[in-house]
This record gives structure tokens, C-alpha cells and sequence, in this order.
């Protein structure tokens, strides 16, 4: 993610992001999403600035072309603020914690013989009634 100049026209925004994906691509990476969230305000001044133009990108890549990003944002004068987080090894720990609650909740289906625990309490308040 990067701020940006807030007093940056759009056609230079896009030509920045047009050449950062070229960048990312040509050093062996790919950029899976792009997201442009426009102009807000930011949470506390930077560089007499109280507002940036966020542009937000999600890389697969080795790393190298990350290593050119980051230097050429730091030289680059439109670009304010940007930050880099490594975001592969929280998906894993999501994807473990997700397999276990599907394991868990096929488990209790198996169970409950495929009804929910709405389905069973219902029932059993029919049953209630009906005695």
C-alpha cells in the first residue's frame, strides 16, 4: 500500500500505478488485486499533509521485486507514505483455522444425522407439545 500526493492528478496516479505493476512483473512477480481507495483523510500529518490519495496492490511474487519496489517508492516524490506486509503466512494460520471448524462442523452433522442444532431444538419442542 502506498499514499500518495493528494495534489496528484489522476493521469499521473495511473501512469504510477501502470509502472509499478510493469515493475512487479517484469522482476518475476505477479499482482493478484489492485485497489484504488481515492483520496482520505490521513490519521495524523505527514510531510504538511492531511490527506493522501491510498492505493492498495497484493503481489505473489519471491520477494526480489519487492526489495525494487520498496526502493524505488522511496525516492519517488508523488509518494508520500507506503508500506509493505507479508500477508502469506496469516493465511495459512486462516486456512487451518478454517479446516478445522469445517472438520469440526461435519463431525457434529455426522452426529446429529445431518440436522442443525435449530433443527433439533425444534423438534424437540414439537415433541414437548405434543406429550
Amino acid at each position: 500500500m502506498y499514499i500518495a500526493d493528494p495534489a496528484t492528478d489522476s493521469d499521473t496516479l495511473e501512469q504510477l500505478n501502470k509502472d509499478i505493476g510493469e515493475l512487479v512483473e517484469s522482476e518475476g512477480g505477479s499482482v493478484v488485486k489492485f485497489e484504488d481507495m481515492g483520496k482520505r483523510e490521513l490519521a495524523y500529518r505527514i510531510k504538511k499533509f492531511t490527506e493522501g490519495h491510498y492505493c492498495l496492490f497484493e503481489i505473489e511474487g519471491s520477494g526480489s521485486e519487492i526489495a525494487e519496489l520498496e526502493r524505488r517508492m522511496r525516492v519517488n516524490d508523488k509518494i508520500v507514505r507506503y508500506l509493505t506486509v507479508r500477508v502469506d503466512e496469516e493465511r495459512k494460520a486462516a486456512e487451518k483455522i478454517e479446516e478445522k471448524r469445517r472438520k469440526r462442523k461435519e463431525k457434529l452433522s455426522e452426529l446429529t444425522g445431518g440436522r442443525s442444532d435449530d433443527e433439533d431444538s425444534r423438534r424437540r419442542r414439537d415433541e414437548e407439545e405434543e406429550e
